[in-house]
């Protein structure tokens, strides 16, 4: 068994909070799991992306093949066309159907969203709108994680379980608050 994530966003979307869940889970798991990060310039809205390799036996490298990813999760909808050419011909794309415009040409988002259609199997999520109705607009990375969850190879209970862990030291308010954005993110892929 085996899967190849990639994570995509920009900075201060919390890409690298999805993928530390993860990894907390695959550890929990018992699987073999390796990371590698872009930040960019995350600082200033830049992109950032992070590879994330899932297995039950050894892992030799950090970089997820093009054409070899099983899912694309992404929180920005044109962040998530960057990566298209990963996306394995079977792979699924989740993708937040809000734009973070911090260029002044960014495409009409309509196309933007027609061309992630397009590529192949995709679940488009309001993760706006969902973080909002979980208490926190700051909440659509985990609410775009659960969106994802159901296409993982890791079990809802694990990933629940890493996001409390992850956010202990926040209270339990600020965890309640996560779980609750990743069930509404679960719930609106269908999964």
């Amino acid at each position: 068994m085996k899967q190849d994530i990639i994570l995509a966003g920009v900075g201060g979307q919390g890409i690298l909070t999805i993928a530390n869940i993860i990894d907390y889970a695959a550890q929990k798991s018992g699987l073999c799991f390796k990371q590698a990060e872009v930040h960019g310039m995350s600082q200033r809205g830049g992109a950032v992306q992070s590879h994330v390799r899932l297995s039950d036996v050894e892992i030799y490298s950090d970089l997820v093949p093009k054409g070899a990813a099983d899912l694309i999760l992404s929180v920005e909808p044109l962040e998530a066309l960057r990566y298209i050419d990963y996306l394995h011909v079977e792979g699924k794309i989740v993708v937040s159907r809000n734009p973070y415009v911090n260029i002044p040409d960014y495409p009409d988002l309509d196309k933007v969203l027609d061309a992630i259609k397009q590529s192949g199997n995709h679940v488009i999520v309001d993760s706006e709108k969902l973080s909002r109705d979980a208490g926190s607009p700051r909440s659509q990375n985990i609410v775009m994680l659960g969106a994802a969850s159901g296409f993982m190879v890791l079990e809802e209970a694990i990933l629940i379980q890493s996001i409390k862990e992850f956010f202990k030291s926040k209270g339990d308010k600020i965890i309640d608050m996560n779980i609750e954005a990743f069930r509404l993110g679960r719930e609106a892929a269908g999964t």
